[in-house]
């Protein structure tokens, strides 16, 4: 497979990572919409602007989208459909079913397959709530994010006047999770299944108290949480909190049994050393997917739920079946 990347930030970066791992792949362009001089890649592949991106049609599979999801993946995973197999990671869950509408009418324009919103949370964990639902019918679904690095609540922060730089935590709450885990099916509001926890470096002379209450109060992000301050140097802030880690789990306690006697959990955790890395492998995977399905004559707009797990390994049905099954 002919892969390509659009957009060289962190994803686009572990997106070339994860295409050296995979035998069946070959990364041959990055595209960017910066000065292609000024984007040194990890493997020395070609970087091109993207004005030349539909010059290289004839030679690419599949087209992996790296852009964010606020304002890059809307237009451009729905623009690209139209010319190549894509496959993005678009993570604004409430606005998926209209990003699901554009890109289809798009691909299927095209003749194309295009894959949205992959990656671990929508991905993964969408995949585990369908799988767990269907099993336990009577049941009940949990979802927790952490610990990790929040990049969107870290911005947020890094926008108040006298921050310098600023890290946030998304933290489980353990009493929380222990009272799914023991089915006691709890009924939980956003702070009681989760702290916030932020690494601050102020700049000189700024007023650290003020900048507390406004994150502390600032609606959408945190007022709704036990949100802990830290204020650190930029020292300990490169030293201590460098990494994009991140996790969850995805949890559904069900109950089975003509008297509902039985109770059952179902499990899923991912623990991340970077967030952006393994968004990338999943990408990778889906890609293949994408290839396939589109060799097979299959067009329009897929999610985790229409592909089937067998297109997702380069293992043929044969070594799958002996060596998974």
């Amino acid at each position: 497979m002919k892969i390509a990347i659009m957009g060289y930030g962190n994803l686009g970066r572990g997106v070339e990572c994860a295409v050296s791992q995979n035998d069946d792949m070959e990364l041959v362009a990055v595209f960017t919409r910066r000065a292609p001089e000024t984007v040194k890649t990890v493997s020395g592949v070609t970087v091109y602007h993207v004005d030349h991106l539909l010059e290289k049609k004839e030679e690419i599979d599949v087209l992996v989208m790296c852009g964010g999801s606020a304002t890059d993946l809307p237009g451009q995973t729905t623009e690209y459909a139209k010319y190549f197999n894509v496959v993005d990671s678009f993570d604004t869950h409430a606005k998926i079913p209209e990003h699901f509408a554009r890109v289809d009418q798009a691909a299927k324009e095209g003749g194309k397959v295009a894959m949205i919103s992959v990656g671990w949370d929508p991905g993964m964990f969408s995949l585990n709530r369908l799988y767990a639902g269907a099993i336990l019918r009577e049941g009940k679904d949990y979802t927790f994010w952490g610990k990790g690095v929040s990049q969107g609540h870290s911005d947020a922060i890094r926008r108040i006047s006298g921050v310098k730089d600023a890290r946030q935590y998304t933290i489980p709450v353990e009493a929380a999770l222990a009272a799914v885990r023991n089915c006691e099916n709890p009924e939980l509001t956003v702070r009681q299944k989760h702290t916030r926890e932020c690494f601050v470096v102020a700049e000189e002379g700024a007023d650290q108290a003020r900048i507390e209450e406004e994150i502390k109060t600032m609606p959408d992000y945190f007022a709704d949480y036990d949100t802990t301050v830290h204020f650190i140097s930029e020292e300990e802030l490169r030293r201590d909190h460098a990494g994009i880690p991140h996790g969850g789990l995805v949890l559904r306690t069900g109950k089975t049994g003509m008297g509902g006697e039985h109770n059952h959990v179902i499990e899923y955790s991912l623990k991340l050393d970077s967030n952006p890395e393994f968004t990338a492998c999943v990408l990778a995977a889906y890609a293949r997917a994408a290839y396939r399905m589109s060799k097979e004559g299959i067009m329009g707009c897929k999610t985790v739920f229409d592909v089937a797990p067998a297109y997702l390994s380069p293992l043929t049905p044969e070594e799958m079946r002996s060596r998974l099954l």
